[in-house]
């Protein structure tokens, strides 16, 4: 080791250890031991004993020893080996000789390894949570124990398929930790069959339980015919009861699992019935814990807000720092286990996401699927169901693993004719948009920061299919953009992948923009712009839309007979559908909301945060980069951002009342929305945000913008996306 120090020694060098092996073929060996001896009596805080060769980059990559942050084997408060903790007896077979006390430590084992579980699910690793149980690394030691053996492989089998569902997905987390096994023994034999296992587990619980119940059996003779969990009659029930609802939970969990797993969503229908029943086990856990506090020794010291059983004991056979040592591609990690009633609440949650997933109808209508994706977003569900969602939509590279992309193209654009034709399939731009799509919808199925930065980064994949499109379209056809009557199939169709690819652009980055919300990362000084950005994308969503609906229309005039002049009056016949309507209300909240925020800044200097760390022009940049980078919309800069503030005045606020224009459009949104719940729901916080705003705009224009004791604020309290004006004064 060669170093550079400035440090001597304090004393009399040590002499070598003893374990410096003698020098030999392959190097010699130096005694390091008084540099080091004497770079600790020196050094002082922030100083460092480095190789000439060290560099600040390398630090960024290094590992610091003996950190209990960063060196995994510095811990020693565990045991180093599975074999040595078996032999300290911190998992005994049977977990106890008192049949009693047995039966009740398995129970804790269970609602432990479903704590532990939860906690894995929520991003942790499974070496520090589910196998953090000793009796999960050594199976064949509980062969012997039917109740811990049966659903300690079970529970292996479910935590092996959910890691091949995400896997799959590649939804996970950053770190990946999720789907990394570490080694560690997920893959036993004969786990293929832990469902008859279990089975047999639980018809034996199932029998002793009927007797229990049975009124005309005698105590003695229930106790001879069957074998009891344990020795105290009077308890056998409750821990019968206990015990199956746990097992049973576990079985159709993972049915649940299984059945979502099948290919083309063949497994849905049956796979909601299994949820059904999980919800029903979890609601008898939950009674069932009174009866197991009722038997516990230990009185609840800790609360129960942070115990991982019911019975609110500390579960045996359990290391934490047992696996420490695998953990070796990333820094060990302090992992707080979720409580049981929190484990209880999670796979509540869960079962409910996975259950919305199940009635999914499998349209494959994708107007339908991203307005299913988005709503189903709205809940924020964990990466597990977001797996799940994204194996179902696509699988082999077709949607629900039956749809082609291409036919799922032409259904949007209102070709059913070339459904399944080959020249179209083949065609570049179609296979293009058939890859942005999946990839669409593969994003639209990550945690929010996720799918915020990717959406982001793939508005430059469509901006430049859609670019190319067009310039194809001028070299073949010309500068005719018009639906006509005499044009040919190639050329209609060339024009609605256009529009059709320029729409979902425009959708994308939309949904870009409203994500910044959920986020936070607006401050109120950029709401402003924000709001001015979101106008601009709305009004060209609205617009290419509208194209899309005029050629759809024409496409199912041309089916029909056909009348002279039938396209002259397309436009004007042309019924808008309410989803058109939905984002004008989204355009006229997002135009009010600009200009008097606008208003406010020019007439009271309100919402005005000049920073010393960067100007608004470069927030407008940081924030919208990526936009601009794919030119959505052409033409946009911050330029005209801070000439559209310019000329906003409060008294044109007031002439042109965005906010009234939409309680007017709201009545008949309310009529075709009669069917639709969440959209009718959404409609009633548009409403609500429309009102307020109302309200605050009068007050301000009463007041006037001007007077110093005037305060506006903005708060999201009936909308995520639009915010309301809340006037004080002071």
């Amino acid at each position: 080791m060669e170093a550079s120090s400035s440090s001597s020694p304090a004393g009399p060098a040590p002499g070598p250890p003893p374990s410096i092996p003698p020098s030999g073929d392959q190097g010699v060996w130096a005694d390091v031991s008084p540099l080091i001896a004497a770079a600790c009596a020196d050094l002082q805080d922030g100083e460092l004993v480095h190789g000439e060769n060290f560099s600040l980059f390398a630090a960024m990559s290094a590992l610091e020893i003996m950190d209990p942050k960063m060196d995994s084997g510095i811990e020693r408060s565990g045991y180093y080996s599975i074999d040595e903790a078996i032999e300290d007896g911190i998992a005994p077979v049977p977990l106890s000789l008192d049949r009693t006390l047995d039966i009740q430590r398995t129970l804790d084992v269970i609602d432990h390894l479903f704590s532990c579980e939860a906690t894995w699910h929520k991003g942790h690793t499974l070496a520090q949570t589910v196998f953090t149980c000793i009796y999960l690394m050594k199976m064949e030691r509980i062969s012997s124990h039917a109740v811990l053996n049966s659903f300690c492989r079970i529970l292996r089998a479910t935590c092996n398929s959910v890691i091949s569902v995400v896997s799959t997905a590649r939804t996970h987390e950053e770190e990946d930790l999720f789907t990394m096994s570490f080694g560690l023994p997920l893959n036993g034999e004969g786990d293929d069959k832990c469902l008859s296992v279990l089975n047999s587990v639980e018809e034996t619980i199932s029998r002793q339980l009927r007797a229990c119940k049975s009124q005309a059996l005698s105590k003695k003779k229930t106790l001879e015919e069957f074998e009891s969990l344990q020795d105290n009659p009077e308890l056998e029930e409750g821990y019968c009861r206990a015990l199956l609802c746990r097992l049973r939970f576990r079985k159709h969990f993972h049915h649940v699992v299984t059945c979502m797993r099948k290919p083309q969503g063949r497994g849905l229908d049956l796979a909601r019935k299994h949820v059904t029943s999980c919800l029903a086990e979890l609601s008898s856990m939950l009674k069932s814990q009174e009866f197991l506090k009722s038997q516990s020794d230990i009185t609840s010291q800790k609360g129960d807000e942070s115990c991982t059983t019911a019975s609110g004991c500390r579960p045996i056979g359990f290391d934490v720092s047992l696996n420490s040592r695998l953990l070796s591609p990333a820094p060990p990690r302090a992992v707080q286990i979720l409580a049981w009633s929190d484990a209880i609440r999670y796979f509540e949650k869960l079962l409910h996401d996975l259950d919305i997933i199940c009635a999914l109808s499998l349209d494959p209508v994708l107007e339908n699927v991203l307005h299913f994706i988005a709503q189903f977003q709205k809940s924020v569900p964990d990466l597990v169901p977001r797996a799940f969602l994204q194996t179902l939509l696509v699988q082999d590279g077709k949607l629900y693993g039956r749809d082609l992309f291409c036919d799922v193209i032409s259904r949007a654009l209102s070709l059913p004719d070339i459904i399944g034709d080959k020249e179209f399939q083949s065609n570049e731009f179609v296979v293009q948009l058939g890859q942005l799509v999946t990839n669409l919808l593969k994003i639209l199925c990550t945690n929010t920061a996720w799918q915020r930065r990717k959406l982001g980064k793939s508005l430059q994949d469509w901006s430049t299919i859609s670019i190319q499109l067009e310039l194809a379209l001028k070299r073949e056809f010309g500068e005719t953009r018009n639906v006509l009557a005499d044009e040919n199939m190639c050329m209609r169709v060339s024009k609605q992948l256009l529009v059709w690819s320029q729409e979902h652009t425009y959708w994308i980055a939309s949904r870009f923009l409203i994500l910044g919300f959920e986020l936070d990362l607006y401050s109120p000084s950029e709401y402003c712009m924000v709001y001015w950005y979101m106008h601009v994308v709305f009004i060209k969503l609205i617009e290419k839309m509208q194209l899309r609906i005029l050629a759809s229309n024409e496409n199912s005039r041309r089916k029909g007979k056909k009348k002279k002049d039938h396209s002259k009056d397309s436009v004007r016949d042309t019924p808008f559908p309410s989803s058109c309507l939905l984002l004008q209300c989204y355009v006229l909240l997002s135009e009010g909301l600009s200009m008097l925020l606008a208003a406010l800044r020019k007439e009271s200097k309100s919402f005005q945060s000049p920073s010393i760390f960067n100007t608004e022009q470069e927030r407008f940049m940081q924030h919208f980069d990526l936009l601009q980078k794919a030119q959505i919309p052409e033409c946009i800069t911050y330029y005209s951002f801070k000439e559209a503030a310019a000329q906003a005045h409060m008294a044109d606020v007031m002439k042109y009342n965005f906010f009234k224009e939409i309680q007017k459009i709201i009545p008949s949104l309310k009529g075709s929305f009669a069917s639709e719940p969440e959209k009718l729901a959404e409609l009633r916080q548009i409403e609500q945000v429309a009102e307020h705003n109302r309200i605050a705009l009068n007050i301000i224009n009463h007041v006037g913008a001007s007077d110093p004791k005037l305060r506006v604020s903005f708060e999201f309290t009936h909308h995520p996306h639009f915010a309301v004006a809340v006037v004080k004064r002071s």
